[in-house]
């Protein structure tokens, strides 16, 4: 049996490449009383990781140079000597990118069998889905025909939100970055609208026609020009849930843009960060929520799948390109 895992070389300048990663042969470790010996079967690749790049405090730790990367998996128990953890089953949470590698179960969780996809975990009924889930039902606080507008619609966390908003009897508008992506935001998914902001001359002037009345609620996942043009199109008292900024992850240096403090005056808007953790108490209210959605079809599974563990690095360089329709997901 192989272990292999990829080490974080250095720290980026800009946009991450693959000289930021480097796969690394190892030996398969052996377990003590009460370990688990896991063998990765899907990992998640997400946009917050780029921050965890970077060597500054934040409310996640900051990857360690020379060491493993990290990020959300779905891992098979190969080897047991916990009573509490039984060989064949799957555990989901935070690990190493590595093939093969050592727990104690902390911090991990079992995958209930037969009940949803085992890649879900990662996605729909993960910390994906309960980040929409939060954020747009907590912060956002969507109304019957209210307008709702998702930046970042077609990937995992705005596929999310789009479709509750919809469950939730909200007119909806999608933004995301190509002309597939806008036809399967509309025909798919069932989006009032969508807009191709790459491909956009105007778009203030497009968000204002695809929202006669407004905007209502803004789940904002990329923050920059995409955001600036969506907040000039906002109502009196709109409510907006910052939950991404992958517009801005790779910058150098700060960016000018409009100065909003006027309009958040003017149209007293509610304008909040969050984070998923804010909400631990209530993820297993929200599982079982987003379970049933899922089980009614109200919720669609939609993921981009990439097999190989060594592609994990390029699964996740191509965030930044979007070329993921839903959560992005390597198949090891």
């Amino acid at each position: 049996m192989e272990n292999k895992s990829i080490i974080f070389t250095k720290r980026p300048n800009g946009i991450p490449t693959s000289k930021n990663f480097l796969l690394q042969n190892e030996t398969v470790p052996s377990i003590l009383d009460g370990e688990i010996l896991l063998e990765l079967v899907y990992v998640s690749v997400d946009p917050y990781l780029r921050g965890r790049m970077n060597d500054v405090k934040s409310y996640i730790p900051s990857f360690e140079v020379g060491k493993a990367m990290m990020s959300g998996a779905v891992a098979k128990i190969i080897k047991s000597k916990n009573d509490n953890f039984s060989v064949g089953s799957h555990l989901y949470g935070m690990l190493d990118w590595k093939l093969i590698q050592v727990s104690d179960g902390t911090g991990l969780f079992p995958v209930p069998e037969g009940i949803a996809p085992l890649s879900s975990y990662l996605g729909v009924l993960g910390v994906t889905g309960l980040t929409a889930y939060f954020g747009l039902l907590e912060i956002g606080q969507p109304k019957e025909n209210e307008t709702l507008v998702v930046s970042g619609a077609a990937g995992a966390v705005g596929l999310t939100v789009s479709q509750i908003g919809k469950i939730k009897g909200c007119r909806v508008i999608g933004i995301a970055g190509s002309d597939k992506k806008i036809e399967n935001l509309k025909k798919k998914f069932g989006l009032d609208d969508a807009i191709n902001y790459k491909k956009s001359k105007n778009l203030i002037k497009e968000i204002k026609e695809s929202c006669p009345n407004g905007v209502d609620i803004y789940f904002d996942n990329v923050g920059g020009e995409v955001s600036d043009a969506v907040i000039f199109n906002t109502n009196n008292f709109c409510r907006i849930a910052v939950c991404g900024a992958i517009s801005q992850y790779n910058d150098t240096k700060l960016s000018d843009g409009p100065r909003i403090n006027p309009l958040v005056i003017s149209k007293r808007l509610k304008m909040q960060g969050f984070i998923v953790f804010d909400y631990a108490n209530k993820y297993l209210e929200a599982q079982i929520q987003l379970g049933k959605w899922m089980k009614e079809g109200k919720i669609s599974l939609e993921e981009t799948v990439i097999e190989g563990f060594e592609n994990l690095p390029n699964a996740f360089l191509g965030l930044f390109e979007g070329k993921n329709m839903g959560k992005m997901i390597v198949k090891v």
